[in-house]
């Protein structure tokens, strides 16, 4: 008798990742896009889904096999090609039909992997279909796929320049002042989206931008270094091509384009809670400008910066578990106009609850090109506190761990909530910290968040924290 294998390792929470002939195979790809037609799209009453991809050698393949996998099961295809995710997700917003994106992201060359999404780029996760999705591509590995009466069609759709002008739409930078900007690609998405939505490739105006291009050629064997500018190590090349260019800013893309860094005119990186505050205070006065009461979600690793200035400002702000399906349904469920995570996912209302790196950046280009003052200025007074960053510890035994960090803060006055993980706060009394320890989905590590209103509170507290998490 043929057991179904385990998928758990490769078909996520979130999203499907694994290497390329071992976890993932043309023959699993193939399975998943015959399991998202029945488990999805058909009981939806769906007939037609959009694929794109990234820059990996093996996307085309990928695409190939997944699409067979749909028109296998009668699911007609729209293949729009080399595309960032939130490309896909702009496409699936337009067109009203559910997305596969083919990527993997920030991860390594051996990887790649899928993104779902219901039509108008509404997440797919373990609760909302991904789970249905993982048992049945198990069955139809050991089964085979049931061929449908009709066979699906397989058509092409050049949607870039589309991508472009949408999101032109809702940020005009038509009259900041001229900005000089470096932009590191990593031989990867925003090699191909850049040019078209910042300058002139795919046949838009040109804008008032100078854009100094690093590792804009498509590679995804990524020579230069990884897609994952969340690892500093991946930053040091565009921080000195700022400063070696005398430029305003610096973009950082992520593999597959959907979250973007940015690097001020000294080479310093901007905390991505920074940008939450910032991209979040302009969507708020102008959803205030429209007459209506502007949310704003955060998600509760942020600093507490971003709430307390939206606060200020007359908006509602919302904590959220970390997590792009946890923030999109909350958007949704309360109409926020944006929603900001540490991770720089940014996402907006008006981009179909999704997250793009690309219309967060140019938010960031527009506020400071609508005055004179250099990216540190701007920012100074949205970073007033003093964050640890996340710092990961392998622990043998995570409740412990966590039962001796609360049991000593809780001694010094520290208000505890589980809303994800457990955080400890002692925000409102001095001194001010607050800090938050969640264990991986996936791996036996627990991570630690310490922000507090002075570096020597921040880190006494995450010093102690870590002895008292990694104690034998």
């Amino acid at each position: 008798m043929n057991h179904a294998p385990d998928l758990t390792g490769l078909i996520k929470s979130y999203d499907v990742r694994g290497i390329v002939g071992d976890d993932l195979t043309d023959e699993v790809a193939r399975a998943i896009g015959a399991a998202f037609a029945d488990a999805v799209v058909l009981p939806e009453g769906g007939t037609r889904v959009v694929i794109g991809h990234d820059m990996r050698d093996s996307g085309p393949g990928l695409v190939a096999a997944v699409g067979a996998g749909l028109r296998e099961r009668g699911v007609d295809v729209t293949e729009i090609g080399l595309c960032s995710t939130d490309g896909l997700y702009h496409a699936s917003g337009v067109l009203e039909l559910p997305g596969i994106m083919v990527t993997a992201s920030h991860n390594p060359a051996a990887y790649n992997g899928m993104k779902m999404c219901r039509p108008l780029a509404r997440a797919v996760g373990e609760t909302t279909g991904l789970g249905a999705v993982r048992d049945l591509t198990a069955r139809y590995l050991v089964d085979g796929i049931p061929v449908a009466e009709r066979r699906g069609d397989a058509t092409g759709q050049e949607m870039l320049a589309e991508y472009g002008a949408f999101l032109r739409t809702l940020v005009d930078l038509t009259a900041i002042r001229p900005l000089k900007v470096v932009v590191d690609a990593a031989n990867a998405m925003a090699g191909h989206t850049v040019p078209a939505v910042l300058g002139t490739a795919a046949g838009l105006a040109e804008l008032p931008l100078d854009i100094v291009p690093l590792y804009f050629e498509l590679d995804g064997t990524f020579p230069n270094h990884e897609a994952n500018p969340l690892d500093p190590a991946n930053l040091v090349d565009l921080q000195a091509a700022v400063l070696e260019h005398g430029a305003d800013l610096g973009l950082a893309f992520d593999g597959d384009a959907d979250r973007c860094f940015v690097v001020d005119e000294r080479g310093q990186v901007v905390p991505a809670s920074a940008i939450t505050a910032l991209v979040g205070l302009r969507e708020a006065a102008r959803e205030s400008e429209a007459g209506r009461q502007p949310t704003v979600i955060h998600n509760l690793i942020s600093s507490r910066a971003v709430p307390e200035q939206l606060a200020a400002a007359g908006a509602t702000p919302v904590r959220s578990k970390v997590g792009h399906s946890n923030i999109k349904a909350m958007m949704a469920d309360l109409n926020a106009v944006f929603g900001g995570e540490h991770s720089a996912h940014f996402y907006f209302r008006d981009f179909f609850y999704a997250d793009t790196g690309m219309l967060a950046a140019m938010h960031v280009m527009a506020a400071l090109g609508e005055q004179d003052g250099p990216l540190s200025a701007m920012i100074a007074p949205r970073d007033p506190y003093v964050a640890s960053g996340e710092i990961n510890s392998t622990v043998a035994d995570a409740d412990a761990a966590r039962a001796r960090v609360r049991e000593a803060f809780a001694a010094e006055g520290a208000v505890e909530d589980g809303l994800d993980g457990m955080t400890l706060s002692h925000w409102d009394a001095e001194p001010r910290w607050w800090l938050n320890v969640r264990a991986s989905n996936t791996e036996p590590l627990l991570r630690l968040n310490v922000e507090a209103a002075d570096a020597s509170v921040m880190e006494d507290i995450r010093d102690r924290a870590l002895a008292l998490i990694r104690e034998a």
